[in-house]
């Protein structure tokens, strides 16, 4: 019973702090791209949900190191960027790219930096 006290003050002293401005700066950017972008409401909706559908099969992927790889889309373009060790994970983040609904095209810059000899 102490544990789930301590545990709901954490919560609500988080929520009373600088996180609640965060999280609701996160929708007001969100708004900010809907005013200064010459896309309609409808294609930034589609091209989040194709990023985030992207990233989260990198980070699921075993071959590929999700966390060093960055995601963009515009109007169903996909472009990554990033590092990796090898052509290995550099193909296989192309190909679940490209394997997400929606997907135009896919633009692949991730550079592959080979670790130093020893």
């Amino acid at each position: 019973m102490r544990l789930l006290a301590a545990v709901l003050s954490a919560l609500a002293a988080v929520s009373v702090s600088g996180c609640v401005p965060l999280a609701i700066g996160g929708a007001a950017a969100g708004g900010y791209y809907v005013g200064h972008d010459e896309r309609d409401a409808g294609v930034i909706a589609a091209d989040s949900r194709i990023t985030t559908a992207v990233k989260a099969r990198l980070i699921g992927d075993k071959y590929v190191d999700g966390l060093r790889i960055s995601v963009e889309t515009y109007e169903g373009n996909v472009t990554l960027s990033g590092t990796v060790s090898s052509t290995i994970p550099r193909e296989q983040a192309e190909r679940i790219a490209a394997s997400v609904d929606g997907v135009k095209s896919v633009r692949n810059e991730i550079k592959i930096v080979r670790a130093p000899a020893k």
